[in-house]
């Protein structure tokens, strides 16, 4: 049965679902204290990104039943999620709700919107120093999304947007999402963008492994990220901040193909779109959780995008990686400059953390 965190009004919030002495335990501190990172003496402070719930009054408006949710026993906001964190070693988590009302009529996805990001926003604010909040948008009407957008941002404390990948069917490269690239380079927020899998390919998903997941999510952000970069979305919109979950998905593992197509296919590209730069090197404008698996990863994806670039995600509560810290802090070949930066430091710096 889920775990529930009452707010106002009843609605309640359940989650879904990174040569000097160093101190990352990667097991839990006694008496349930918060494991803390230490780094030339001075304490770090964790930030992630990549954390997710759920609002089971807005999950209810599109006939969803919370209790038939692919991860049903979640941990409540409160004692117990602070725990995991401690536990984890994570000080702030940045608190996303995957969108699942993109398909549906505009002014029901604008109620689950508000329900959403009012109800986040409330219970942010009863846990400052340890929770806040990505918004939800109603991007199936990009000129409703500015609006939200923007109340959420100046009204609410939200850090900025929490998007999928495309929305229903269309892809953020289309002109018709440029109003709200615009707002959020305006507003100079931090745009989270989580898959949602790529359900054309559902059939051949089917069968052992959650395919769907497991390959359909890298694969969705790796063409929501290509198709900004090759319709020249980024260079109309250069100081856009965007932050991709799982570490970009695949395209940091392939990039530098991305240079070629248009050398060996030019029939392929369009000459009226002449990009700024070289695909690969617009990997460097974007940031990435590090949501990878093993050192390796970690270390081929800092040396294609930068490590100034990465930031934790966890995807808590799914247990993808439980223990984010000492994946930074055991990774071989980072300074500890560099490890201050992905654990925390870039963040802060992106989601305007001044303490």
């Amino acid at each position: 049965m889920s775990t529930r965190n009452t707010g106002r009004n009843g609605d309640s919030i359940v989650f879904h679902g990174c040569s000097a002495t160093r101190d990352a335990s990667a097991t839990p501190r006694a008496g349930g204290q918060r494991r803390q990172t230490v780094i030339k003496g001075k304490r770090v402070k964790t930030i992630d990104v990549h954390a997710h719930a759920i609002i089971p009054k807005a999950f209810a408006l599109l006939g969803h039943d919370i209790d038939q949710h692919q991860f049903p026993d979640m941990d409540e906001m409160g004692p117990k999620r602070i725990a995991a964190m401690d536990t984890q070693g994570i000080d702030i988590e940045v608190i996303s709700v995957n969108p699942f009302w993109y398909n549906a009529e505009r002014d029901v996805a604008a109620e689950v919107c508000k329900i959403n990001n009012e109800t986040l926003a409330e219970l942010c604010a009863k846990h400052p120093d340890r929770f806040m909040g990505f918004a939800s948008v109603t991007l199936q009407d990009p000129r409703l999304a500015v609006e939200q957008l923007e109340h959420a941002v100046k009204k609410l404390g939200m850090k900025g947007p929490a998007v999928g990948a495309s929305c229903a069917g269309d892809e953020f490269s289309d002109k018709k999402f440029h109003p709200f690239w615009a707002k959020c380079e305006e507003l100079g927020v931090l745009v989270f963008i989580h898959p949602q899998s790529t359900p054309e390919l559902n059939k051949r998903f089917k069968g052992n492994g959650w395919l769907a997941n497991t390959i359909g999510n890298p694969l969705d952000t790796t063409i929501c990220l290509s198709k900004l970069i090759f319709e020249g979305t980024l260079d109309k919109f250069p100081d856009l901040k965007i932050c991709s979950a799982h570490g970009g998905g695949y395209l940091p593992s392939y990039a530098p193909r991305s240079d070629h197509p248009c050398r060996v296919a030019p029939w392929h590209c369009n000459p009226e779109v002449k990009l700024k730069k070289k695909p690969t090197e617009y990997l460097k404008m974007m940031y990435y959780d590090t949501l990878v698996f093993t050192s390796e990863m970690l270390r081929h994806l800092a040396a294609e995008v930068g490590s100034d670039r990465l930031v934790i995600g966890t995807d808590h509560p799914i247990p993808w990686h439980e223990d984010p810290v000492t994946h930074i802090m055991n990774a071989p070949g980072f300074s500890d400059d560099e490890r201050i930066a992905m654990l925390g430091g870039t963040a802060a710096k992106l989601l305007g953390i001044t303490d």
